[in-house]
């Protein structure tokens, strides 16, 4: 028997919110033919255009390989273009087309409204405080991940 129960596991809790999110978005998304990657991208290139796919996959929490095949995919789907950039002409620029930003109006007003949903089931202060305790989560998971601190 294990040492710590399951229900009294937060990364257990947080896996199960956040895959219950993701299936939440993926219905809502469904009908403008995009996943929950795809959709994240195209979210984040309407507020950073330009960035390459490494800081996309960066930004994004994924790996450059699968950011590479989402890329590719919303490419074909003539959602996003990749252009040389002006100085360094190794690195693509991405942006979004002017499909991808009607189709994202849309889809991001779906995905919004699982969002507010989600949101109103807490009172303002409650949905600020899960922030900071998420967000003191997420400092000591870096800090776990990063290793163990060296003595100087």
């Amino acid at each position: 028997m294990s040492a710590l129960p399951i229900e009294q596991r937060l990364g257990h809790h947080l896996k199960r919110v956040e895959q219950e999110l993701i299936a939440a978005k993926t219905v809502a998304l469904r009908p403008y033919g995009l996943n929950v990657p795809q959709y994240t991208v195209l979210l984040v290139l309407a507020h950073e255009p330009g960035l390459s796919g490494a800081a996309l996959a960066r930004r994004c929490l994924v790996t450059p390989q699968t950011m590479s095949s989402v890329l590719t995919t919303l490419e074909s789907r003539r959602l996003v273009e990749r252009t040389p950039h002006p100085i360094h002409t190794h690195i693509l620029e991405v942006r979004l087309t002017r499909k991808a930003k009607s189709v994202l109006a849309e889809a991001d007003a779906e995905a919004v409204k699982v969002e507010l949903r989600l949101s109103a089931k807490f009172k303002p202060q409650e949905a600020d405080q899960l922030i900071e305790y998420l967000g003191r989560c997420s400092g000591v998971l870096t800090e776990v991940a990063a290793g163990p601190k060296k003595a100087r």
